[in-house]
């Protein structure tokens, strides 16, 4: 079998772990054994702090939900169940403020899997109209 040469290969390889080592704590960052088996380890740690925050906000937002339902003298168990058996498949966001900007309804679309389908802008019916999340975002930030 003939003799492999890895060269390039070999320097880039190193290269790139310590790249992504840059800023670790002392061999860790200059060594490439060492460096690699941080990498490594900071790897499956990114893998799992992923998934965990997806039940952190899961969590923050059943939280947020319950204190905007608590508002109304309703707790998140009764408002989740009575959307269940009222079949709601959409929402509307009305009333659009400064001070509230609709987080409550966006957490009750992402808890439920519901769309928003119209927005509100003022007070009367016409200024209903289709919910456009890139638009709802640029103005937020205007």
């Amino acid at each position: 079998m003939p003799r492999v040469k890895r060269g390039n290969k070999r320097r880039l390889k190193r290269k790139k772990i310590l790249r992504r080592a840059k800023g670790y704590y002392l061999a860790k960052s200059k060594l490439y054994r060492i460096a690699k088996q941080q990498v490594e380890r900071s790897m499956a740690f990114a893998t799992r702090d992923r998934r965990a925050k997806k039940g952190d906000f899961r969590r923050l937002w059943i939280v947020r939900i319950n204190a905007a339902a608590r508002l109304h003298d309703m707790s998140y168990s009764a408002l989740i169940h009575g959307l269940k058996i009222a079949g709601v498949t959409g929402i509307v966001l009305t009333k659009l403020d400064g001070t509230a900007k609709g987080g409550i309804v966006v957490a009750i679309s992402r808890e439920l899997g519901l769309p928003i389908r119209f927005i509100g802008t003022g007070e009367q019916i016409d200024d209903l109209v289709p919910f456009d999340a890139e638009t709802y975002v640029s103005s937020l930030f205007d």
